[in-house]
């Protein structure tokens, strides 16, 4: 079974014990991170999408550790003006370990007599 989740205004497939580096959260080594923002979850056919996100869906995981990804350099050169600027970054990041995947709120297909016993109740 996987799961598509977003942290960090970014989307993540991941499945039980998968190692991931996102973006940072707050959180030593050991802690414990559920994830609430889950755009899909299942496997092939059974896959359930959200609308956004599926309802009640939970997704556990454990940070591993915190880090700092590569440096990327900027430079700016201005040619014949003798100026030039040079400006690192490294970009703080987390390393989990994604344990557990819980489909709770899985939407079933709804059939043909429960939609029209839902309509006529109202």
């Amino acid at each position: 079974m996987f799961a598509v989740i977003k942290t960090g205004g970014k989307q993540y497939r991941v499945a039980a014990n998968d190692v991931v580096t996102i973006e940072k959260l707050d959180g030593v080594a050991g802690d414990k991170i559920e994830f609430t923002e889950i755009l899909m979850v299942g496997v092939g056919a059974d896959a359930t999408i959200g609308a956004p996100f599926v309802e009640g869906a939970v997704v556990s995981a454990e940070v591993v550790e915190q880090g700092r990804a590569k440096k990327v350099i900027a430079f700016k050169k201005r040619r014949r003006q003798n100026s030039k600027r040079t400006r690192g970054h490294r970009q703080h990041q987390t390393t989990v370990r994604i344990l557990d995947i819980a489909a709770a709120g899985k939407a079933k297909k709804a059939s043909k007599k429960s939609e029209t016993a839902a309509e006529a109740a109202n």
